[in-house]
C-alpha cells in the first residue's frame, strides 16, 4: 500500500518538476553567454569586447538570466505545487508563494532574534546565509523551493475542498489552503532554522577534509559539489576553495593570493604567467569535461532509449535544447533534474562520473579557469585563447570522444536496466498500435465506464493522455476489465492504484463525455475546476 502511494507520488513529482525545469535552458543561455563575455578580467584580456553597445546588450541578457536563476526557489515552489495539485491548481500556486515567503521570513526572524543574522560587510555565504527577494535567510537554494512546493501540494490536496461552518464558508475550499500554509510553514521554517545549520557545517567540514587529499580529494570535491550544485547549496562548499587558503596559496606579480579562483583571476592579468595554477586541475577543470562532453553523452543516451516513433520525435527538441545549453554555457540543471526524478540512481551515477571528471583533469593537468560555469564560451576564453602551454586544453579536446562514449554507454545501460522514465519514456508513451487504433467505442457509455472503474466512490482522479484514460482509484480489485473492454477499450493496465484504460485517439471524446456525466451527477470530488 505504502509502496504504491510512494510510486504514484514519485511519478506525479517527476512530471511536476519538468514544468520549472523547462525554463532553465533559455535562462542559462542568456546568463552563461553574458557572464562569460562581460567580466572585468575577460574585457581586460580581450579589449574588443569593451564596446558600450555590446556590453549594454550583455547587461540586459545577464539581468534577464539572473532574474530567472535568482527566482528559481520560488519558480520551483510554484511549479511543483501546481503539478502536484489534483484540482484548483491556481490556488495551489498562490499557496506555494505564501508558504515559501513564510518559510524564509520565519528563518530571517529567528536569525535576528538569536543574533545570528549576517550584517555589515560580512559575506553572508561564509555563515550559510543569503538574500532571497531582499530577505536575508539561510541559503537553502532550490531545495527550499522544492520543499515548499511538495508540502504545499500535500496540504492543498488535503484541504482544497474542505467545508467550513456557514459563517466561515467564505474561507472554505481552495481559499483555506493559503491560510493553512501560513501556519504550516511557520512550523517548517522553525524546524529548518534548527536543522539546516548542521547541514551547512557538515558541508564545510567535508571541504576542509578533502583539501589535502590530492587527486582523491578532487574526486571527493567533485562528488559533493555535484550533489549540492543541483539544489543550489554548493556556495557554502566551494567558497573556501575559491577565496581562502583551502584552495591553495600562490604569489602572483609580487603579491600573495589565496584560493584557486582568486589566483586564477590574478594570473589572467599577469603577463608573466606561463602555466595557470595547478589546483585548477584538481578543483575546476573537470567541470568542462562533464558539462561540455559528458552531458552530450547523457542526452544521446536519453534519446536512443526512447522507442522509435512519435514520442522520440516529440522529445528530440527538448533534448537538443538542454544538450546545447549544457555544451555552450555549462548550465546542466535541466538534465540533472530529469535524471534525479526518473531514478535517483541515475543522478548518483552522474555525480560519480562528475567526480571522475575531476580525477581525469587532475591526471592530465588540465588547468582551465572559469568565472560563471564551464561551457564552450568559457572554454574558448580561458582555455583555447590562453594557449595550450598555460592550460593543456588540447587534452580536453582529445578526451572528448572517449568521455562522450563512456557517459553514453553507462546511461544507456542504466536507463534500460532500471526502466527509468527519462523524458520520452514516461507512461504516456504512444505506441503505433494505439495511435492508429480504430476504437469500437460508441458514444453515451460514460456511466458504463464509471461502473467498470468501480464507481464514483472508488475513483479519486481522472486524467488522460493522447490515447489512454489515466485513473487513480482507492481499490484496484474493484476494476472490471471485461466491462471496460465492452465499452471499446483495447486494454486495461493496472499498476497499483494507477489505472490506464487504452482507448486510442478517441480518448479525448471519451474523457469529455465522462466529465459531462460527472457534472450531471454533481460528483464534487471529480469535477474539473
Amino acid at each position: 500500500m505504502l509502496k504504491d502511494k510512494l510510486i504514484e507520488f514519485g511519478q506525479r513529482l517527476g512530471k511536476a518538476i519538468l514544468l520549472p525545469v523547462a525554463i532553465l535552458p533559455v535562462a542559462g543561455l542568456l546568463l552563461g553567454i553574458s557572464a562569460a563575455l562581460s567580466g572585468e578580467a575577460v574585457i581586460e584580456s580581450y579589449p574588443f569586447l569593451d564596446n558600450t553597445i555590446l556590453q549594454a546588450i550583455l547587461s540586459l541578457m545577464n539581468a534577464a538570466g539572473s532574474g530567472v536563476f535568482d527566482a528559481l526557489p520560488l519558480i520551483f515552489a510554484i511549479g511543483i505545487a501546481v503539478g502536484l495539485a489534483r484540482r484548483e491548481k491556481g490556488s495551489a500556486g498562490l499557496a506555494s508563494v505564501v508558504g515559501y515567503f513564510v518559510l524564509i521570513i520565519t528563518i530571517n526572524s529567528l536569525l535576528d532574534i538569536t543574533g545570528q543574522l549576517a550584517t555589515g560587510d560580512m559575506d553572508p555565504r561564509l555563515v550559510g546565509q543569503g538574500a532571497q527577494f531582499g530577505i536575508m535567510t539561510l541559503q537553502m537554494g532550490v531545495f527550499g523551493g522544492i520543499l515548499a512546493g511538495i508540502i504545499t501540494g500535500l496540504v492543498h490536496n488535503r484541504f482544497y475542498n474542505i467545508k467550513l461552518p456557514e459563517f466561515l464558508a467564505f474561507f472554505g475550499g481552495s481559499r483555506f489552503v493559503p491560510i493553512v500554509n501560513t501556519f504550516v510553514f511557520l512550523i517548517v521554517g522553525s524546524i529548518m532554522f534548527i536543522v539546516w545549520p548542521f547541514i551547512g557545517n557538515a558541508i564545510a567540514s567535508f571541504g576542509e577534509f578533502a583539501t589535502g587529499l590530492g587527486t582523491f580529494g578532487a574526486f571527493l570535491y567533485g562528488l559533493l559539489l555535484r550533489t549540492l550544485y543541483l539544489f543550489g547549496l554548493h556556495h557554502v562548499f566551494y567558497l573556501p576553495f575559491w577565496t581562502t587558503a583551502a584552495g591553495g596559496t600562490m604569489e602572483v606579480g609580487g603579491q600573495v593570493y589565496e584560493g584557486f579562483q582568486t589566483i586564477f583571476l590574478a594570473q589572467l592579468s599577469d603577463p608573466n604567467t606561463t602555466q595557470f595554477f595547478s589546483n585548477l586541475a584538481l578543483f575546476n577543470s573537470g567541470r568542462y569535461l562533464h558539462m561540455m562532453f559528458g552531458m552530450v553523452g547523457i542526452v544521446l543516451a536519453m534519446y536512443k532509449t526512447i522507442p522509435a516513433g512519435p514520442k522520440r520525435k516529440a522529445t528530440s527538441g527538448f533534448l537538443i535544447s538542454v544538450g546545447l545549453t549544457a555544451f555552450i554555457t555549462g548550465v546542466t540543471e535541466p538534465i540533472s533534474f530529469a535524471l534525479l526524478f526518473a531514478s535517483p540512481l541515475l543522478f548518483v551515477a552522474e555525480a560519480i562520473l562528475f567526480a571522475c571528471s575531476f580525477v581525469v583533469a587532475s591526471l592530465f593537468n588540465i588547468t582551465i579557469g572559469s568565472t560563471f560555469s564551464a561551457g564552450l564560451v568559457e572554454f574558448l576564453l580561458f582555455g583555447v585563447f590562453q594557449g595550450n602551454d598555460k592550460t593543456n586544453y588540447l587534452w580536453a579536446i582529445l578526451l572528448a570522444i572517449p568521455i562522450i562514449f563512456v557517459y553514453y554507454f553507462v546511461f544507456k545501460t542504466l536507463i534500460v536496466k532500471l526502466n527509468a522514465k527519462t523524458p520520452g519514456r514516461d507512461d504516456e508513451e504512444i505506441t503505433e498500435e494505439e495511435k492508429n487504433a480504430n476504437s469500437s467505442y460508441e458514444g453515451g457509455q460514460a456511466q458504463r465506464i464509471i461502473e467498470g472503474l468501480g464507481g464514483f466512490n472508488n475513483i479519486t482522479d481522472i486524467d488522460n493522455c493522447a490515447t489512454r484514460l489515466r485513473v487513480s482509484v482507492k481499490k484496484p480489485d474493484q476494476i472490471n476489465a471485461n466491462v471496460l473492454k465492452q465499452t471499446g477499450a483495447m486494454n486495461t493496465v493496472v499498476r497499483g492504484k494507477a489505472i490506464q484504460v487504452i482507448y486510442g485517439p478517441k480518448v479525448n471524446t471519451i474523457r469529455g463525455e465522462i466529465d459531462e456525466f460527472i457534472d450531471e451527477k454533481n460528483i464534487e470530488h471529480l469535477k474539473q475546476k
